[in-house]
């Protein structure tokens, strides 16, 4: 199998551009400043995972978990689920090549427009008209699609069965899921989704449009060099100007004698998300890099809640059957299908997307064992016996569901390690919004609704994301923001409150400074693509963001076959 990534060893000592993780930001990036004719390296502290190896069994997705909290510390510092427990809040990410697009649901929606006239916003964002481009390219390399046969899902139907009665709108979402056979702008073939329901657990099929079958193969392609298992811990700035890289390798112990890997580069571009590029500034801050007071503020969980029904009437079919199908005949859909839209034209606030969601099918026989704290000990034990495709847990019900918070939390660095605080997170005003819609929902369906069926373990009451925001937020200037419109990090250090970092640059969910209200891949691309646009425009650099055609396509199995056909 030919994997995009390369051995350490080829690692040169200088790129014109080293970017640090590869998700949205990480792969847009790397795709558009390697067409540019730049130099560049992309670190990823996670592994490559190729279309068919995504953990397809229990035991296999437990041994792809890595668990970490104050006292807390299990499994592989590569593992592709990256959990986060926190006094305060929960945060859920993916790790590995693509980031986190391996393990979302692919949903992919545009804001309210409402949200980026906050004040919160550099005018910028909405004044110069590049965020409209930034979406449209998105669009075309992102191919989001409904699926057209949604409406014949069952969970659609008990969905659509509850928007109705409420009196919402109910929408088949766009989703980042190609439902045809189909050779995608990287020159990738890809194959149509067989509505598995695994979208959540890595797509063995090859239908989902990540960004390990999309922009980093393009960026490989033309010419940028790939390497996994790198952890950047921190970033120095050079007296000449240029930038040094300080990096481990992932599978080091975290002990001083750790060998370190050390590359220079004249441009560093951060997009290991908001929770590693927030931790690499404000250790490299530490070190004496010079950066906003408002590094580490801003931080919003999107209004987020995975919640549960349970005891519905009716069969929902919800949890995924896997790819070979484990369950012959069963289509559960994509992770998302269906969508409930509640509108508030006075208050942005109030307004929801309320989404039917999937259990990926390696999960399906922890699943009992998850819902045993909250008392349903006979359906759990029944489940366990029959099977979860059947009984209780076939009619049991998963919501993703996003809103507004008000971004306060703070993320900080404690015993060199990354920490959240936000003190009251649980009493944010979403969260009572999203019960007594979710519970009216849950209702009509005849169910319970379960707001945290782990709630008696070491999961506590404690909320959960798995759309972390801001940290290293844009701002008008470095009293207001980490970076500029741009995506230049502001210099605390120079003359004017305006002054940035030569070279200098975080592109992904950490710049947000605020809820979106929606799932926010799409805006993350669209400002990434946005940010390329403003860098080529001030450094004289031309590309394009033309498909690579179809007269050759790899399989998306093997996408490191584009190797071959690199153009520089």
């Amino acid at each position: 199998m030919l994997k995009l990534a390369r051995n350490h060893d080829v690692i040169k000592g200088f790129y014109d551009v080293v970017v640090v993780g590869s998700g949205y930001g990480g792969g847009v990036t790397a795709s558009r400043l390697s067409r540019a004719g730049k130099r560049v390296a992309v670190l990823e502290r996670g592994r490559e995972i190729l279309t068919g190896e995504f953990p397809g069994k229990f035991p296999d997705l437990k041994n792809d978990m890595q668990v970490r909290g104050k006292s807390l510390r299990t499994g592989p510092n590569t593992a592709l689920f990256d959990v986060r427990l926190g006094a305060d809040m929960h945060v859920l990410v993916g790790c590995g090549l693509g980031g986190g697009s391996l393990v979302n649901a692919g949903v992919t929606l545009r804001p309210d427009a409402r949200v980026f006239a906050d004040g919160v916003w550099p005018g910028q964002i909405v004044q110069d008209g590049t965020l409209d481009e930034g979406f449209a390219r998105a669009e075309r390399w992102l191919r989001p699609a409904s699926d057209p046969r949604a409406g014949e899902l069952t969970k659609y139907k008990v969905l659509e069965s509850a928007a109705r009665s409420m009196s919402h709108p109910m929408v088949a979402p766009r989703v980042a899921v190609s439902f045809e056979d189909n050779t995608n702008p990287a020159g990738v073939a890809q194959t149509a989704c067989t509505r598995c329901g695994d979208c959540c657990g890595g797509c063995n099929v090859g239908a989902k449009n990540t960004v390990s079958l999309t922009y980093l193969p393009d960026a490989v392609r033309h010419g940028a060099e790939l390497f996994t298992h790198i952890t950047v811990r921190h970033l120095e700035k050079r007296a000449d100007g240029t930038w040094c890289v300080h990096a481990v390798n992932s599978n080091a112990d975290g002990q001083s004698g750790d060998a370190e890997i050390v590359i220079d580069a004249a441009v560093v571009v951060l997009a290991a998300g908001t929770l590693g590029s927030t931790e690499i500034l404000l250790r490299s801050a530490n070190k004496g890099l010079k950066l906003s007071d408002r590094l580490g503020q801003g931080f919003s969980a999107n209004g987020d809640i995975i919640a549960f029904g349970y005891g519905s009437k009716t069969p929902v079919n919800a949890i995924g059957v896997g790819y070979p199908s484990k369950i012959e005949g069963l289509e559960i859909g994509a992770a998302v299908s269906g969508q409930i839209e509640v509108r508030d034209a006075a208050n942005l606030d109030n307004e929801m997307c309320v989404q039917e969601g999937a259990m990926p099918s390696a999960l399906a026989p922890a699943l009992p064992l998850m819902f045993l704290p909250n008392g349903r000990l006979l359906g759990a034990l029944q489940s366990l016996i029959s099977g979860v495709y059947k009984g209780p847990f076939a009619s049991l019900q998963t919501f993703f569901a996003v809103s507004h918070d008000r971004a306060a939390g703070r993320l900080r660095l404690e015993d060199d390690r990354l920490a959240l605080s936000w003190p009251g997170a649980k009493d944010e005003p979403v969260y009572k919004r999203l019960d007594e819609t979710l519970r009216a929902i849950v209702s009509q369906a005849g169910g319970d609704y379960v707001k945290n069926p782990m709630a008696g373990t070491v999961m506590g009451h404690q909320p959960a994301t798995a759309h972390p925001l801001g940290g290293a937020g844009m701002g008008r200037d470095v009293a207001t923001g980490v970076v500029n419109h741009k995506s230049q990090v502001f210099d605390a250090g120079a003359a004017g409150p305006a002054a940035v970092h030569k070279g200098l640059y975080v592109i992904d969910g950490s710049i947000i400074p605020r809820s979106l209200g929606v799932n926010p891949l799409f805006t993350i691309t669209a400002l990434a693509e946005r940010a390329m646009i403003h860098f080529a425009s001030d450094h004289g650099l031309a590309f394009d963001d033309a498909s690579a055609g179809a007269s050759d396509p790899v399989p998306a199995s093997e996408p490191g076959r584009v190797a071959r056909m690199a153009t520089v």
